[in-house]
This record gives C-alpha cells, structure tokens and sequence, in this order.
C-alpha cells in the first residue's frame, strides 16, 4: 500500500480561500482504499467552524526547534469522509478570524507549518512514502527533507511532489528574515536554491528541491516556462521540465451535479434542461432584483474580484456590454477598485447589473443554474473552476485561451458543430467583447446550436477520477 501526506494550508471543508481547498479536501477520497492510506497534515486554525473543532481528538504535543525558538507542536485529529486530517495545533501561530494575515507574520507561520508537519509524522505513527506539498505554505517541507531532516533514517526514503496551484505567490522576503525563522543552514540561500533576485522564496525551495513538480493544468505547466507566465521562476521551471506535470482540477460531481443539487430552484439534467433551465433564470432574476425574462441573455460573474481575472477588460466594454436583450450578475469580493465599479455599473444600469458584492455557496448553485453564459476572462488561470461547474450545469463558459481554460473548454465551431464554449486569445478588451457578441448571437439566432453547446457540455467527465489516475501515474514513477 502507498502512503501518501498531503500537507496544505487549507483543505474543504475546515478552511477554503480558493481552488486549493478544494483540491486537498477532494482528491484524498478519491483514491482507493486498499492501494492508497492519503492523509491531510494542516493548520489547526482558530476560525475552523466549531462544529468541526469540537469533535478532534487530541494524539499529542512536543516542543521543537526552529530558528531561535522552542515552538509547542499540538497535535488534533478528525477522520472526515474515510479521510484521517491531522491538525498542527499552535494558538500563537493559527489564532485569529482568517487563516492569512500579514506577509511577514505569514512566512513566520508557515515556517513553522512546514517544519511541524515533517516532525509530528513519527509521533502519530505515520511514515508516508511521497509527501504531496501544495503551494509555498508548505514549500520548505521539501527543502527540510532534504537538509535538516536528511540525516533521520525514518525520513530517508521519502519522496515529495510540489504542486503549484498559483506562482504568483511564493512566500518571498528577505533572506535574512526566512533564515531566521526558518533555522535553514547558509547554503540553501543561493541563486541556484531559495534566492530570487536578492530575496528568498519558499515556493522556489520547494520547486528545487521536490523530486517532481505538478501544476494544475497542462497549458499552465507549459506556459510557466516563459518570461510572460513564469514569475521570475521561469528559467528553473524550464531547466525542470522533465519533471514537471500538468494535470488538470476536477470538481466534485456529487456536489456539483444540477440534477440533485439541493440548493437551485428546479433540478434539471442533460435530458431536461432545456424545459427546466429557465425556470433557474427567472427564479435568479427575481432574486437579484432584475426583470423577470426569461429572452434576456444573462452573464454571470463568479470570481475574486482581483486584477489576475481580466475584470479590467470587463471595465472597459462594460457599457457595450449592457445594451438590449442582456442582464449580468455579478458574486464574489476582492479589490476595492472592482467591488466599486460593479456597485457604479449597477448604479446607471439597475435594470441590467445586479452587483452582489460578497461570497454564497448558495447564490454560486443558482447562479450556474440560471445564468445563461459564465464569463472567465482571466489574464491567466493555473487551472479555473468556475468553467468546470459552468459546464457541469449546462451554462455556456465565454473564457480566454490561457492555463486550464484553454484546456477544459473547446471553442465552438459552427461549420463542425463541435465546440463547450467561447474563447478569445489576446488580452483585450474588445477580443472579449467580439467573443460575448459572438455567444449572443448564436443564442439569440440558432437555439439548436446553442442547445447543442450546452448539452455537449453537460456531457464533459471533469470528476476528480480522471484526474486521480494521473496522480496515481506521478506517485507510481516515484
């Protein structure tokens, strides 16, 4: 049997700011019993729901050196859905009401993390043959392995994987600083390790030193190895590329299935939608404050508000895009800058833009069941969620060809009738608007096309099975 530990900073349902939870949360049921024992090592933050906290167990606690420090290592355990999830317990480290805070203290935190989740492995009797590390959080868990922890026959053996979900966040500051937090001898901080133009990086420790290296789509893996993508790192990424796997995000069909979803109006699958979809509309329409009509052609937004989602683009021709026949809904919370503009559009378009400036679970289901486009016009996307579940609820994804959604969504071709969605290559705002007006017109002038288009995309298989094969493949030529 393969042992396998994921050690992440965040895992559904405990803790979840993005698409890693959902990853760390998911993949681990995936794998079959009898071949694989997967195990989550995470932070036992102060703002994990109660109904969560209360029910860990407590397995043990020791003091360990880091840095210039003697840190107290608790140890909490919960076994979630056939997963066993340990939980490193340090109220000075992981207090407070989010899991992320300030940079600095983040590194210091996370030093910490990286260090405690190779030492509690003998105290819980646990000794894992592949080390699965997601994003720079857990970044210096390779490095350690290889360094401080080298010379201990338990952890000789094993492997590590380093899986980066996005490479714009490395955990990077001065050199100084993460050597002292740290305790990481002189050497690892050299042009060819942990430093990065004068800095140190702890995504970049653990990009040198994993054995493999996995992001989460194959056109991110590729384009990560030029200057545009790479964050600096694109040079090491190139020289590792034999090393270097894409393999793309699934979603949880279970949850994410329109047919049985508890939280939208009216359940519908591939053999109804078309009756039942816009009963979804209309229903979503009324709730977000919009003219019930069910011709309008709604787009919908579902996104952090932040620059990396081509929200810019959708500043610039927004006023184009608002014209007859269109409503656009909007959810999610993120930079200022966008939360404003959206209240704005909403503001001179009331009858057009419904702007719900915070983040539902609940809104999200209605919204992939009664939207009739979702737009992901991202500057870049490791991998992207948001057309995955578009896709699973028949709601047609306009995206741009970049990271996981040139992967998952196939552009629509007339001529073959093939095509899930529509695309656009350059960033610009007005290849946005041209692919938008391009949906438009086929929903508007071909119903058979259009219907075509979502049901082919109904049709796609993006479950975590696919994908959990190709794991076992990366685990397997370890």
């Amino acid at each position: 049997m393969k042992k396998v530990a994921y050690i992440a900073s965040e895992c559904v349902p405990f803790i979840k700011t993005g698409g890693l939870a959902d990853v760390v949360g998911t993949l681990p049921k995936i794998f079959d019993k009898n071949e694989y024992d997967v195990r989550v090592i995470m932070p036992n933050y102060l703002c994990i729901p109660n109904k969560y906290r209360e029910k860990m167990q407590y397995i043990t606690h020791f003091y360990m050196d880091i840095g210039y420090k003697n840190d107290y290592v608790g140890v909490m355990y919960l076994e979630y859905e056939g997963v066993k999830v340990y939980f490193i317990d340090n109220e000075y480290y992981f207090n407070g009401f989010t899991p992320y805070g300030d940079v600095k203290w983040d590194i210091e935190k996370f030093c910490y993390f990286s260090k405690a989740a190779l030492s509690i492995l003998p105290s819980i009797g646990f000794q894992p043959d592949i080390l699965h590390c997601h994003d720079w959080q857990a970044g210096l868990v390779p490095v350690y392995l290889k360094t401080l922890f080298a010379g201990d026959m338990f952890y000789t053996s094993m492997k590590s994987v380093m899986t980066i979900h996005n490479l714009q966040f490395q955990g990077k500051w001065d050199i100084k600083t993460i050597q002292e937090y740290s305790g990481l001898p002189d050497y690892v901080f050299t042009p060819d390790k942990l430093e990065i133009q004068k800095d140190a990086a702890m995504l970049k420790g653990g990009l040198v030193y994993a054995d493999k290296i996995t992001t989460v789509s194959n056109t991110y893996a590729k384009e990560i190895q030029t200057p545009y993508y790479g964050e600096g790192l694109d040079g090491l990424l190139s020289a590792r590329w034999q090393s270097l796997w894409g393999i793309v995000n699934g979603i949880d069909y279970e949850v994410w299935n329109p047919a049985t979803d508890p939280q939208v109006y009216k359940n519908y699958s591939v053999d109804n939608f078309r009756q039942l979809k816009k009963i979804n509309k209309i229903e979503l329409q009324k709730e977000c404050g919009l003219p019930q009509d069910e011709n309008q052609f709604v787009i919908g937004i579902i996104s952090r508000l932040t620059d990396q989602k081509g929200l810019d683009l959708v500043d610039r021709i927004m006023n184009d895009i608002c014209c007859d026949g269109v409503q656009f809904i909007v959810l999610g919370t993120g930079d200022g800058k966008y939360e404003n503009m959206f209240k704005y559009y909403q503001g001179i378009h009331p009858a057009k833009v419904s702007a719900n400036i915070y983040y539902s679970d609940e809104r999200s289901h209605k919204m992939y069941a009664g939207c009739d486009v979702m737009l992901v016009p991202s500057r870049f996307e490791p991998c992207g969620l948001t057309q995955l579940m578009a896709l699973r609820y028949g709601t047609v994804p306009v995206v741009r060809e970049t990271g996981g959604l040139a992967d998952t969504v196939e552009a629509y071709n007339q001529f073959e009738g093939t095509g899930t969605g529509f695309s656009f290559a350059n960033y610009d705002a007005y290849e946005l608007l041209n692919a938008i007006n391009y949906a438009k017109e086929v929903y508007y002038n071909n119903k058979e096309a259009w219907y075509g288009i979502q049901e082919r995309g109904m049709r796609q298989d993006y479950s975590w099975y696919n994908s959990a094969n190709i794991y076992k493949d990366l685990y397997n030529s370890l």
